[in-house]
């Protein structure tokens, strides 16, 4: 996970968290951390089984229905559109 962090480095950070923290509350808190860790697989891997996966997504959607041959030809017809209209007012010399 961390590859550049040696022996000598995670010694120093274990020092300096114990002297944060004090000797009496790491346990506390290697504790508390070793749950909350757990707790939070727990959530992922029950999020993961509620969700659908995708074969079952594909599996479920309905397949497009084939096109009649006169559904086609209407959709490809040409409508002529009215000219478009100039929205403007027009103005009057009185």
């Amino acid at each position: 996970m961390l590859p550049n962090l040696g022996y000598g480095e995670m010694i120093l950070i274990g020092f300096l968290v114990l002297l944060l923290f004090g000797a009496k509350r790491l346990p506390e808190i290697g504790s508390s951390l070793g749950k909350s860790i757990k707790m939070f697989k727990k959530s992922i891997k029950d999020i993961q089984e509620d969700l659908p996966s995708a074969d079952d997504l594909e599996n479920d959607s309905p397949r497009p229905r084939p096109q009649n041959q006169s559904q086609s030809q209407q959709s490809n017809s040409y409508t002529q559109e009215s000219p478009p209209q100039d929205s403007s007012p027009e103005h009057t010399k009185d």
